[in-house]
């Protein structure tokens, strides 16, 4: 996801992420419910669309999340539970899962919620004409892949209502971490009826959509800088949802956030890099750390960028060291890769996979270096100056992120010019989609415990694919984990090693670093669930205490 798992066990890679309970640090209260069941946290972008077939936020997945609910939901530990699915059975082969549903749930309007939703909700997922960039999530699922090339119709996919509370899923190949995608909510159902209903308005309002998770979306706009989660009084499980309202505020200043934690008009707040030094103390004070990378992307559709030495020069001009200590101060660090450290292990040897990667001398801070390869590289295209815009957001730790490479860039290249654009989150991931831009802060949160949710996505072609960055051999080695290597845990993780390190040599993306977060939250909020990848927070279980 941009700007965002699981712990299971699995056949082939076991997490190793760091789960974190929200209140672990924290004085506990008096242990009383409070009167008022509702607190308020602060985020720092808008909310793009709540469609889940269209978006690729982490922000918007976190919401999904909590207001709807598919076969499995991710609890403590990101164990696998049962929550639409009450039985799961699987073919000896491993190709067919059953899925016997809860009878009697219902969407926030009354309807009933059926198997049917989500054979639709798929089909409309996976059909090229509504344009998901998460489409290829589902590759492995019968004809998944063929529907996407449009060689075979969406109807075709191998999913199928066996009456209304039995669905049916047949897999081309083995899927390693398949539970895990059905905990993700790309692959939670849809209300046909609704979608149909509000055509290309639904999921841009609160009010152009349905729910069957614990929450319903209220007092969303599709603009607004506020949004509140509200029970679901038609959720099966609502009796074990006591928190009355969450409310969302965008605070992109963490001073002005802090200021209002003090007053207690926020009960959850990020921190930047000083006060969360000033703050270190802070009983209310929890570190966050995400199965994430934000890196830059050169679009390499353009002269200047498909140039290795050019890319190479900007990134070794770039001191990674300081970048997290003396900017972010937030916990984030250099991790030298594009998976994230302590996603996934070595099934041979139990190491971390980050501990595999082959970090070429372009990850190494060295201007020395980088004047040369930058002196070489202009020369090659013929030119003895350039200039480029870095596109980003305009969070607040996204704007000195910029400001310090600018300051760098310009300070260790000689004949560089970089402007800045800081532009709104939402806008941001539409030029990006569009590949409209020169160079661009990217970011990727992992969907789940498995380096394959970073690696696919700089794969030829796929709709996630901010650089447009292609390579022939790690496209095949790509392929080969899923494909013939599937069964291999060995092979397969070779394979994934060799890839990444084909994409560090090649600059395919330039890693910066994987993030964490600093943040207060008040002991009086008590059962928020956190998992460092996928759907990040649980809400359903949350309570206030006096």
């Amino acid at each position: 996801m941009s700007n965002i798992s699981f712990g299971l066990k699995m056949g082939l890679v076991v997490s190793t992420a760091l789960i974190l309970s929200g209140c672990s640090s924290q004085k506990s209260g008096s242990g009383k419910l409070a009167a008022k069941q509702e607190f308020t946290t602060a985020v720092d972008s808008e909310l793009s669309t709540v469609d889940l077939s269209r978006t690729t936020s982490v922000q918007t997945f976190e919401v999904l999340n909590n207001i709807d609910e598919g076969l499995y939901r991710l609890g403590k530990n990101s164990k696998v539970e049962n929550a639409l699915a009450t039985k799961t059975q699987i073919s000896n082969d491993g190709l067919k899962y059953t899925f016997n549903l809860r009878k009697g749930t219902k969407w926030s309007n009354g309807d009933p919620v059926t198997a049917k939703d989500f054979v639709y909700s798929w089909r409309r997922t996976v059909n090229p004409k509504t344009a998901s960039q998460y489409e290829y999530l589902f590759s492995g699922i019968q004809n998944a892949d063929a529907i996407q090339a449009n060689k075979k119709s969406p109807n075709s996919l191998g999913i199928k209502a066996d009456g209304k509370y039995k669905l049916v899923v047949t897999l081309e190949k083995k899927i390693p971490y398949f539970k895990l995608l059905m905990g993700f909510p790309l692959f939670f159902p849809q209300n046909q009826k609704v979608v149909e209903k509000y055509g290309d308005d639904y999921g841009t309002k609160s009010a152009d959509i349905v729910y069957n998770g614990p929450f319903k979306l209220t007092d969303w706009n599709g603009t607004g800088m506020t949004w509140t989660l509200a029970k679901n009084q038609n959720y099966w499980d609502k009796k074990a949802v006591k928190l009355a309202k969450l409310h969302y505020q965008v605070t992109k200043d963490p001073s002005t956030g802090y200021n209002q934690f003090k007053t207690d008009k926020l009960q959850y707040v990020g921190l930047s890099g000083v006060l969360a030094k000033n703050l270190k103390n802070n009983h209310n004070l929890v570190t966050r750390e995400t199965s994430s990378c934000y890196y830059l992307a050169f679009n390499q559709k353009k002269k200047l960028f498909k140039n290795l030495k050019i890319r190479e020069a900007i990134s070794m001009a770039i001191d990674r060291s300081q970048l997290p200590k003396k900017i972010l101060g937030d916990g984030s660090f250099n991790s030298q890769s594009f998976v994230s450290k302590g996603l996934s292990i070595n099934p041979k040897t139990g190491k971390d996979f980050t501990a595999t990667t082959a970090k070429p001398d372009s990850l190494k801070y060295n201007p020395t270096k980088a004047k040369a390869l930058f002196k070489a590289g202009l020369k090659e295209l013929g030119i003895t100056k350039m200039s480029f815009t870095l596109l980003s957001s305009d969070e607040f730790a996204q704007k000195q992120v910029s400001e310090y490479l600018q300051s760098q860039l310009e300070k260790n290249l000689p004949g560089l010019k970089v402007s800045l654009r800081n532009i709104p989150f939402q806008t941001l991931l539409s030029r990006q989609k569009s590949h409209n831009y020169q160079v661009t802060m990217g970011d990727w949160y992992a969907d789940f415990a498995d380096p394959i949710t970073f690696l696919n996505i700089l794969t030829s072609g796929n709709p996630s694919n901010v650089p447009q960055w292609s390579n022939k051999q790690y496209d095949k080695l790509i392929k080969a984990s899923s494909i013939t290597d599937a069964g291999n845990p060995d092979k397969r993780f070779e394979d994934m090693t060799k890839a990444q390190n084909i994409l560090l040599a090649n600059q395919g993306i330039t890693p910066l670093y994987q993030s964490a977060s600093k943040n207060l939250l008040s002991s009086k909020v008590k059962g928020i669930i956190y998992n460092t990848a996928g759907a990040t927070y649980n809400y359903k279980n949350v309570y206030i205490v006096k």
